[in-house]
C-alpha cells in the first residue's frame, strides 16, 4: 500500500472518529439539558430547576420595576448634595488658609 493512501485512510478514520465523538457528546449534553430544564410542568409534576430560576428572575424584575423613577430622583438629590459638599470643602480650605496666615502674623 502506498504511503499517501495510508495517510489519507488514517486521516479519514480520524475525522470520522472525531465526528462520531462529537455526535455522541452532543446527544449526551442534550439529554442532560433536557433533564435539568425539563418539560413544562403540569399538575402533579415537579418543576425543573430552570423553570424555578425563570420564575425567580421574573419575580425580581416585577418587584424592582417600580424603583426606576425613585432611583433617578435619588441620584439627582445626591448629585446636589455632592455639589454642596464640594462648595463646603472649598470654603473650609479658604478658612484654614486664612487662619494659618493670621497665626503667622
Amino acid at each position: 500500500m502506498n504511503t499517501m493512501v495510508l495517510l489519507t485512510l488514517i486521516s479519514v478514520i480520524g475525522a470520522a472518529a472525531l465526528f462520531i465523538a462529537l455526535a455522541v457528546y452532543l446527544v449526551l449534553i442534550s439529554g442532560e439539558l433536557e433533564r435539568i430544564g425539563g418539560k413544562r410542568p403540569t399538575y402533579g409534576e415537579p418543576s425543573s430547576y430552570l423553570s424555578k430560576i425563570r420564575l425567580g428572575v421574573r419575580a425580581i424584575e416585577t418587584q424592582t420595576g417600580g424603583l426606576v423613577p425613585h432611583v433617578t430622583r435619588l441620584n439627582g438629590g445626591l448629585s446636589a448634595v455632592r455639589d454642596g459638599l464640594r462648595a463646603i470643602d472649598a470654603n473650609l480650605g479658604g478658612v484654614i488658609a486664612a487662619v494659618v496666615r493670621q497665626e503667622a502674623k
